[in-house]
Parts: structure tokens; C-alpha cells; sequence
């Protein structure tokens, strides 16, 4: 069983308490304990963190780079035995959980070359004799509060940008998943880092949290998590003109049309529903369904849907996972219960199972003949539950696709480029996805969503620097040589 202390100011703490840490597949299994933080650690990172932020500052690009680039070869090379304990802790299946240590990996080694590319620009000025150079530099000190659902992954795609960029960072992970968060902290604890640079506080975020946002001595914070949780750490960071930057909640649509490859279409539904339980930002929640082809679809989707295996994330063939705790489940079930009163029709599952291990285990569920004002079609769930809504034509279908708050990811199922480029145009998302899942993103290109998805600069790929660096103009006057 593990012991996790927090990591401040180059040292590993105990806290103020401790909490268990339970494999959501057999809550008989405790991962380990993990210290809470106390509020007093969190004034230490931030004095360590000040000075250490710049002396990396000035150590160097390939000084940056090299960091970085160990990190993530340390991560893809224990990424089966790092995604047994991710899969343990979150109880998505043992496949996702090494998928998502690896994907880590290749953040790091990412923004390890996108250290060396750290470039500026020149300008020639409307005055003569004036040269003019536009320049990024690091913000500082960085907060990163991070989510359960994919407890290495978002993290990383945060810490690795900060750092390559030549901030410090303070990082409070999701209480629930702490194993996960201490595993990477130890790696990155091994490297040559000014002692300080990187801190990893665990604790709630009413306590923890709220103080990262309202601390004056950080200038950014990266938040992903709840759109109720985000819209209050915007609250507390505006009193002080803080940098944010905010992904939170989503509802996303995937349409079939009528002339989509049927069987492709299903499986992109069952995956983008049901893959790491639903617990997904990107998940499909809402399946929109030409009339011509709806009853056929439905056929294959519950017939696809009551054919996963759902089971303990470490076992061979599962293809489902427990949700993350007993609470979620009871959300989930509250759910279930909702939008049966609400007219949508239960076609299959939706029931708590009681199977050999005793988890938080969920059989995956889709209910039919949805409306879209019902909150099981406007709220995100953060569970296996999908709804089917039909639609009678495209127009429908986008106007349906677009009527929530939200704007993560939107998908298409279509053999025509004309449907799919009308539908990419008149989408009210961030990323849109062509006869591909809602939720699979790469790693090299900007990520983030509209309207109450996200707020601030995009994440991942070079669109990153926007959001941890901050940009200045010099004016030079040289003069005449002497």
C-alpha cells in the first residue's frame, strides 16, 4: 500500500490528515493513503517557488528540453506498470488507463521540443531608427488544479507547457485519484529541477483549491473540472486580474445521418459513450439520429451496448470499468430516475450490478425518443448513459447539436462532404469530429471549447504558449555608430 506525501519546496511533507485511496473495481483494495496539505505548505511552495522560477527561467532551452524529454520517456516506458495503478485508483479499463500514461508521455516529449521553439518576432517600427522586437516570457508561477477522469493525462498537458515555457508550478490534483498524481510528482521529483520549481499539494478544493486562486503570488491558473467549481475559481481569481484559463463542462452530439456506414457509425457511438465509462469531457451523450435510418441504428446500438463486458478494470476483455466512487453512482442512478420521469424511454441498462467483485459497477444505458430541453439532454452526467434523439433532417440535426450551454466536441457520421462541411461550419464546438468518435483528441493541436465548455487561451499543441507565457514589446533606438 502506498504512502504519499506531498511535494513542497523540494521536499516530501506529510499533512494535516491522510485519506485512503479505493480501487472503485473492489473497495476491499486500498491503493494507499495520501497526506491532505495544509494551508501553511502552500505559502512555502509559493516562496520556493519565486526563486526558483528564476533560476529555470534563465537556465536555458535544452536545460528545459532535456527535463521535459526524461520525463516523458520515464512515463512511456513504465506506462503499463503507471496504467495498472491509474486503472486501479480510477477504474477505467487496464487498455485506457497504459493508453493514457503513454499519451502523457508524448505531452512531455512534445513541449520538450516546443521548449527549443520558444520564438519571438521583430517588427520594423513607423519611426525611423527603430527596431522592434516582440518577445514571450514566462508568467511565473502557475497553479494547476487537475480532474479525476483522466488523473496523468490533463495534468500533464498542463505541467509539461508550464514548464517548457519556464514557469514554476503548483499543482493540486482531484482527491480522488491521488495515487496517480503522487506517481508523476516522483518522477518529476527525480529530475534537475531548481528545488521549488514543482510542487504537488493533495487536499479538497475548498480549501486547497480556493487558496491557489485567491493567492496574489501566482500570475496564471490551468483548471479543469465541474462548470459550478470553475465558475467560482473565476470569481475568486478576478478580484485579482489573475490569468485563467478553464475547461469545464460539456453535452456532447454525435449525428448519423442517413447515408452513413451503419455499422461504423454504431461502433463510434458505443465508443464515444460508453469508453472510460462515460466519465469523459468529450463523451456522446447525445445521439442524433436521421429518422430514415433511426430504427435501424437503435437495433445495432443495443444490441452493441448489452454486448459489452462490464467488469473489474484490471481483468482481461473487460470493456467497461466501475465508475469512479459511490457517490458518482448514486448521481449516475438520480439520473437514470430523471430521465424516465422526464418521458425518455429506458431501452437497456442503467442499473447498479452486483458482480464478483463488489465495485461501483453500472450496466451502460440508452434511453430512446429523447427531448432536448430535458436536463438528461441539457446537464452533463459523467456517466454510461446516452439518449437518442431523432432528427428529420440535417438542419434539425444541427439545430438539435447545438441547443445546450455547452461547446466541447461535436461529431458527424456522413459519406457526404457536403453534409459534413455544412454540419463543421454551422457547429457551436471546439473540435468537430467526421465519422470519428466525439472523444479522441491528438496531442500536437489546440484543444478547448466554446461558450460554457472553456474559457481562455486553448490547450495542447503550440496554441499552449498563448496561455503560459505573457508577450512584451521593446522599442530599440541603436543610433548612429560612433
Amino acid at each position: 500500500m502506498l504512502n504519499g506525501q506531498n511535494f513542497v519546496a523540494g521536499e516530501w511533507r506529510d499533512g494535516a490528515d491522510w485519506v485512503e485511496d479505493v480501487n472503485p473495481s473492489d473497495v476491499t483494495d486500498i491503493v494507499g493513503r495520501f497526506a491532505q496539505a495544509r494551508l501553511s505548505d502552500i505559502h512555502d511552495a509559493v516562496a520556493a517557488a519565486q526563486n526558483a522560477q528564476r533560476e529555470w527561467a534563465a537556465a536555458g532551452l535544452e536545460a528545459r528540453a532535456a527535463v521535459l524529454d526524461a520525463i516523458g520517456r520515464e512515463l512511456m516506458a513504465r506506462s503499463r506498470e503507471l496504467g495498472e495503478l491509474l486503472s486501479r485508483e480510477e477504474g477505467k479499463t487496464l487498455p485506457e488507463g497504459v493508453g493514457e500514461v503513454y499519451r502523457a508521455g508524448q505531452f512531455f516529449t512534445y513541449f520538450a521540443a516546443e521548449a527549443l521553439r520558444n520564438l519571438g518576432a521583430s517588427a520594423d517600427s513607423v519611426r525611423a531608427g527603430v527596431d522592434v522586437l516582440i518577445e514571450r516570457e514566462p508568467l511565473g508561477i502557475v497553479a494547476v488544479i487537475s480532474p479525476w477522469n483522466f488523473p496523468i493525462a490533463t495534468a500533464s498537458w498542463k505541467i509539461a507547457p508550464a514548464l517548457a515555457f519556464g514557469n514554476a508550478v503548483i499543482w493540486k490534483p482531484a482527491s480522488i485519484t491521488p495515487a496517480s498524481a503522487w506517481a508523476l510528482t516522483e518522477i518529476i521529483s527525480r529530475q534537475a529541477l531548481p528545488k521549488g520549481l514543482f510542487n504537488l499539494v493533495m487536499g479538497s478544493g475548498s480549501t486547497i483549491g480556493r487558496e491557489l486562486a485567491a493567492n496574489a503570488d501566482i500570475q496564471g491558473l490551468s483548471f479543469t473540472g465541474s462548470g459550478a467549481v470553475g465558475s467560482g475559481i473565476a470569481a475568486l481569481a478576478a478580484a485579482r486580474f489573475v490569468k485563467l484559463q478553464l475547461e469545464m463542462g460539456s453535452k456532447n452530439p454525435f449525428v448519423v445521418m442517413d447515408d452513413a456506414d451503419l455499422d461504423r457509425a454504431v461502433d463510434l457511438a458505443v465508443n464515444g459513450a460508453f469508453g472510460g465509462t462515460g466519465q469523459k469531457c468529450t463523451a456522446a451523450s447525445r445521439l442524433i439520429v436521421h429518422r430514415p435510418i433511426h430504427d435501424a441504428f437503435v437495433e445495432r446500438l443495443l444490441a452493441k451496448t448489452e454486448a459489452l463486458k462490464v467488469g473489474h478494470a484490471l481483468e482481461a476483455g473487460v470493456q467497461m470499468g466501475p465508475v469512479v466512487s459511490a457517490e458518482q453512482l448514486s448521481a449516475n442512478l438520480d439520473y437514470m430516475t430523471l430521465g424516465i420521469s422526464e418521458g425518455a424511454e429506458l431501452a437497456t441498462g442503467g442499473e447498479a450490478l452486483d458482480l464478483a467483485h463488489r465495485g461501483h459497477y453500472m450496466a451502460p444505458a440508452v434511453f430512446l425518443n429523447g427531448r432536448s430541453r430535458t436536463r438528461i439532454n441539457q446537464e452533463e452526467m459523467f456517466a454510461p448513459i446516452t439518449c437518442v434523439i431523432p432528427a428529420d433532417d440535417l438542419d434539425e440535426a444541427i439545430f438539435l447539436a447545438n441547443d445546450t450551454p455547452y461547446g466541447l466536441t461535436a461529431g458527424i457520421a456522413t459519406r457526404s462532404l457536403a453534409r459534413a462541411t455544412k454540419f463543421r461550419h454551422a457547429s457551436r464546438s471546439g473540435c468537430v469530429m467526421v465519422n470519428l468518435a466525439t472523444a479522441g483528441t491528438d496531442y500536437h493541436v489546440p484543444f478547448g471549447g466554446v461558450r460554457a465548455s472553456s474559457y481562455g487561451p486553448r490547450e495542447q499543441g503550440r496554441a499552449a504558449v498563448e496561455f503560459y507565457t505573457q508577450v512584451k514589446t521593446s522599442y530599440i533606438h541603436a543610433g548612429a555608430p560612433e
